[in-house]
């Protein structure tokens, strides 16, 4: 299992790094039980291996005025690996796909998008989505609200399952 290549020391300063990721490395340290200069050592060694991708802020996007999110459900008609690269590439390029997901089963793309109106999402959906060459068929779902948004994983799942394997 990839998580149990770490020690319990490191899956704690990611579980920590993930709740809050903006405390100093001698608030970790404290954290975790250890001194600040191997947390910082560990903390490198983790961006390193690609376990810590990045540092984000949680901006609220309705404060900010946007105030539609829509979940888009696309068939490509066509799924040669050229043709998803390709819709993936338009993904990254287009500003209100925040999310680009790969399913499997009858729809082949999820995205998250956010707009700041109604009408700015149905160009974006017209003008581009449905326009995109090799779109099938879009199908789109409004927010309303939502009830949970948990970024990153549960370590609490993490931790269970290797102390059953221990």
């Amino acid at each position: 299992m990839p998580g149990s290549r770490l020690d319990p020391i490191d899956r704690k300063i990611l579980a920590e790094l993930q709740a809050d990721g903006r405390m100093t490395n001698v608030e970790l340290a404290r954290r975790v039980g250890i001194s600040a200069p191997p947390c910082l050592r560990r903390v490198r060694t983790l961006e390193e291996q690609g376990f810590l991708r990045g540092y984000h802020a949680d901006v609220d996007p309705r404060s900010l005025g946007f105030e539609v999110q829509v979940f888009a459900m696309v068939r490509l008609h066509g799924q040669a690996e050229a043709d998803l690269s390709a819709f993936e590439a338009l993904c990254r390029d287009w500003p209100l796909v925040r999310e680009c997901h790969m399913l499997n089963g009858e729809i082949d793309f999820i995205l998250k998008c956010i707009a700041p109106d109604l009408s700015s999402f149905q160009r974006f959906l017209t003008e581009e989505l449905t326009a995109a060459e090799n779109v099938a068929s879009v199908k789109t779902s409004l927010v309303i609200r939502c009830a949970k948004e948990a970024p990153g994983v549960p370590f609490e799942v993490l931790e269970a399952r290797l102390a059953q394997q221990a």
